[in-house]
């Protein structure tokens, strides 16, 4: 069985110095994770209420204070459900985006002060099938459309690949946020290098300026001032955790090893040198688990569930949950509760809605403390993504 020669070769070579770029390799922070086992069903203690159907591959939600909803369609629209009604027309103002297979408009996050200015953020894919890259506009909701909107970042270099954008906001207690960037699929190597965004996830001031306590943010080296960590694939899922005060994250592994991982700056979290998983053609990437200076994830998931969408619960209507990472899976239909611990280790898994038969997309908590969800649905089949909402069982 043939092995990549770029993690011998001058790969692992440029590795090495990118790494030594910030200063000293830090040790890893975790221990490798426990071996995967079967999840267990949860079928009781919840019952799910369909809040809207109809959407065409629905990716984000976001709870506007009024109690409507923003939902992204992959497509390239914004739709509001407003009085527990999805609103037909879509929301006018929307940047034009790419849309060809796992391209198209991702993410919408409000800024925290969202009441005050009415910001929201969208993460999209911009270009053309031969140039394309992740972007974030910033415009501002007026209730109908979007208003003043700007470009605030763009990855780079432009990729010719439509897979692997990442394209998930999180802010953080001090005003800045982060961003998943892919790795574009074709260029995975890009993730173990700096001078790229390719890989990455980036962290910025709420206008796309550059934070000045970023790991790289002198750009010596040539290294990209927005990096917060990199060695990443495809990331799907970024949520902050306000009690812990841990940054979670969530990719795809190419053929298993699917990994949760805790992110801390400047830390490098291994693709392609290191991962649990196989080439889709049966050959090893890497056949590293674990390097010096690399970390390792809280979970990983052999054979792969194709996580999709992260929340960490805490609300009033499952206090059992409090504290617990929930996921979606798009290959094995589900939502995934991983119970996690004070210091965000894993202790358990369970998987809820395994009868709906439906690809779990986005998972959110919303400010009522119940959990929402939005399903994906087969391309042939006509639009019928849903939005749905988990309660507690009467």
């Amino acid at each position: 069985m043939r092995v990549w020669l770029w993690v011998f070769g001058a790969g692992m070579a440029m590795a090495a110095s990118l790494t030594a770029a910030a200063d000293v390799a830090p040790d890893p922070i975790r221990p490798p994770p426990p071996a995967p086992a079967q999840a267990p069903e949860l079928k009781a203690g919840y019952t799910v209420v369909e809040v809207a159907k109809g959407l065409d591959h629905p990716y984000s939600i976001a709870f506007l204070p009024d109690g409507s909803m923003l939902v992204t369609e992959r497509i390239g629209r914004l739709r509001l459900i407003k009085n527990g009604r999805l609103v037909d027309a879509p929301i006018t103002g929307v940047p034009p985006v790419h849309h060809r297979s796992q391209a198209g408009l991702f993410d919408i996050v409000l800024h925290p002060q969202f009441a005050q200015n009415g910001l929201v953020y969208l993460a999209y894919a911009h270009g053309t099938a031969q140039a394309n890259a992740t972007r974030v506009a910033r415009a501002r909701f007026d209730g109908a459309a979007l208003q003043d909107l700007k470009v605030i970042f763009e990855a780079s270099p432009l990729k010719d690949t439509s897979n692997h954008y990442g394209g998930r906001i999180s802010f953080l207690p001090d005003g800045t946020f982060t961003l998943l960037v892919g790795d574009g699929f074709e260029y995975r190597e890009s993730a173990q290098d700096l001078r790229t965004h390719l890989g990455k996830i980036v962290r910025l001031n709420d206008d796309g300026s550059v934070p000045q306590d970023n790991p790289y943010a002198t750009g010596e080296n040539g290294a990209k001032p927005e990096i917060w960590s990199f060695g990443h694939r495809n990331q799907q899922g970024l949520a902050f955790d306000p009690q812990r005060l841990m940054l979670f994250e969530h990719e795809h592994g190419p053929q298993g090893g699917d990994e949760l991982n805790i992110i801390e700056s400047g830390r490098n979290y291994g693709w392609p040198v290191i991962t649990y998983g196989m080439d889709y053609s049966g050959a090893y990437v890497s056949p590293y688990k674990a390097r010096d200076g690399m970390e390792q994830p809280v979970v990983q998931w052999t054979p792969s569930i194709a996580p999709s969408g992260l929340a960490i619960y805490y609300g009033d209507k499952f206090p059992q949950w409090n504290g617990d990472a929930f996921v979606g899976a798009l290959a094995h239909k589900h939502l995934r509760r991983v119970d996690l611990d004070d210091r965000g280790g894993a202790v358990g898994e369970q998987r809820l809605l395994t009868d709906l038969n439906e690809r779990i997309r986005d998972v959110r908590v919303g400010p009522d403390g119940y959990i929402y969800v939005t399903t994906d649905y087969a391309a042939a089949e006509k639009p019928s993504g849903r939005v749905l909402r988990l309660e507690p069982a009467p």
